[in-house]
């Protein structure tokens, strides 16, 4: 019997790497594969954990590597860096991304769909329109979740029409109210007190690579970012480990208010030069404050990226 294709997310998994991995496993049944399976490379976080708890759904299986030749699907990433161990290794049958593609590269001719959307599960919507599948309450709820989380309820400047249109329409298939759904879901990832800082750190970490400089932008939401800050010293303890230990030229946490559409930065490295070049402001106290950034993907990585 043929081994399963394994559908996952990037490591450190968000709410879009979960719920898409899911939902790409239930779009393959209705197309007719019926032999693959959605699973994780990392801790589910309690954002994603309460989107579970909702619709009364198991996580799905975690994978701490994959074999020479094993066939796979990738959503919501594209860098090996952000993959799982011997992804080199493996057969890259497909990706659904809305990242930058970076350090990517396969023997074999692969399905590859990328857009430039705020959210991964927004492509997945678009799909399951085009085949004409209908989406289930709980399909709804998956991707709606994932928007949600990946946009911060739309307010994130990575947010096209096309999220909002499949927002919309999904909220309706779920029977939520998208607003008050949303905000205590993205209360629920802003409980941190429970976190080693080890662990906060790495709830959301991006490992990066430009030039030979390896870094990470990590990423954790709150909706008091003072409250964080009061371990700065424990976690910049946690930062160095990890700096030490990966060989890493710069460690970015961005601390991010989800209510007001702020971050604060905590920076170490030797390249840390390169968050001040990107955002014309100096470090005091190892941390930068940015006044409306939430955005990794669209107004964090691009600037530091090129000042690395």
């Amino acid at each position: 019997m043929e081994k399963e294709i394994l559908i996952f997310g990037h490591k450190n998994p968000d709410t879009d790497s979960i719920c898409s991995s899911i939902v790409k496993e239930r779009l393959n049944e209705k197309n007719g594969y019926n032999n693959s399976k959605a699973v994780r490379l990392g801790n589910i976080n309690q954002e994603t954990q309460y989107v579970l708890d909702y619709i009364g759904i198991e996580a799905p299986e975690l994978i701490e590597k994959v074999e020479e030749d094993q066939k796979v699907i990738l959503v919501d990433h594209n860098e090996f860096s952000q993959s799982v161990t011997g992804i080199e290794n493996a057969k890259i049958i497909e990706v659904v991304d809305h990242h930058r593609i970076a350090n990517f590269e396969t023997l074999d001719p692969l399905y590859y769909t990328a857009r430039p959307y705020g959210c991964t599960a927004t492509i997945l919507f678009q799909d399951f329109k085009a085949k004409e599948f209908e989406i289930d309450k709980e399909e709804a709820i998956l991707m709606a979740s994932a928007i949600i989380s990946d946009t911060l309820l739309l307010k994130s400047p990575t947010t096209t029409k096309h999220d909002k249109k499949a927002l919309e329409e999904l909220g309706k298939i779920a029977k939520i109210n998208i607003e008050e759904y949303g905000l205590e879901m993205l209360k629920a990832g802003t409980n941190l007190d429970d976190f080693t800082a080890e662990e906060l750190i790495n709830i959301d970490a991006k490992s990066l690579d430009k030039n030979g400089n390896k870094f990470v932008i990590a990423q954790v939401n709150t909706v008091d970012i003072s409250s964080v800050l009061k371990r700065q010293e424990v976690l910049e303890g946690a930062i160095q480990n990890a700096i030490n230990e990966n060989g890493l030229d710069l460690f970015v946490l961005a601390i991010t208010d989800i209510l007001n559409s702020n971050s604060e930065l905590i920076v170490l490295g030797n390249k840390s030069n390169a968050v001040e070049k990107a955002f014309n402001k100096k470090l005091e106290n190892n941390r930068v404050f940015l006044e409306g950034v939430v955005s990794r993907k669209k107004q964090l990585l691009p600037d530091i990226d090129k000042n690395m």
